[in-house]
């Protein structure tokens, strides 16, 4: 399979330009000139409402938020955060459910790289970890995609060292009833944004070969198949498990 082009921006990327540099890597795969790239990245402090964001997921302080055109509801991009912007074309036919649970399963593996065991949890994607006394979950990845003319944007965040007060002000992917962590805290030891970024690329590059060999790294199992036209526009972030 082809190599995915790996964009590592250095510093803070305005989240603006992030949408800007995902806009014209899109472009690229959908006229042919490029086989795909993942742009790994952090971003200033901001808070993202894709379009299924609620009233009252909105922040309790009037801090602004940018509407954008993935799916799921609220969340928050900042420092010490790393996120993933996976611009592929996906195989046919088009399952997105199925790349989402390859998305959990890089999150999971790159978490066990660093020492934290993440999960799955019913009904709700991206990565969790339980809690000790296994009461509940903290989510430590989440998960949201655009998918357009068979071609994705947007992607994962892992939280790897970043602080946890602006998730506060917020309902983060309009779950009320979980908390969320970050690896470092969750493994007791400092674990960077390079770091898991190191780890990311190759796993992204797995799940873009096994998707298209047929050997995924996450197996879509029973799960429901969205409709297989290639040029449906596509808002996914919270599937059913």
């Amino acid at each position: 399979m082809p190599e995915l082009e790996i964009v590592r921006v250095p510093g803070l990327l305005a989240y603006a330009e992030g949408l800007a540099l995902q806009q014209r890597l899109r472009a690229d795969v959908v006229a042919g000139r490029s086989p795909g790239a993942v742009v790994l990245c952090e971003h200033p402090s901001v808070y993202t409402a894709g379009r299924r964001t609620q009233p009252s997921d909105l922040p309790l302080d009037g801090s602004p938020v940018v509407e954008v055109d993935r799916g799921g509801r609220i969340t928050w991009h900042g420092p010490g955060q790393l996120v993933a912007y996976p611009i592929v074309r996906l195989a046919q036919p088009l399952d997105v459910v199925a790349w989402v649970r390859d998305l959990e399963q890089v999150l999971i593996e790159a978490a066990a790289a660093v020492g934290v065991t993440a999960e799955r949890v019913d009904g709700r994607s991206g990565a969790w970890v339980p809690r000790p006394d296994r009461s509940n979950h903290d989510k430590v990845g989440a998960i949201g995609l655009h998918v357009a003319e068979g071609v994705t944007s947007h992607g994962i965040a892992i939280n790897c060292e970043n602080t946890l007060d602006a998730y506060a002000a917020i309902v983060p992917c309009g779950i009320a009833d979980a908390g969320v962590t970050t690896l470092s805290r969750a493994s007791g030891e400092r674990v960077s944004v390079d770091d898991v970024a190191a780890l990311v690329a190759p796993l992204v590059q797995r799940a873009f070969d096994g998707m298209h060999t047929g050997h995924r790294i996450a197996s879509a199992g029973g799960e429901p198949r969205l409709p297989s036209d290639p040029n449906r526009t596509t808002h996914l972030q919270e599937v059913p498990a």
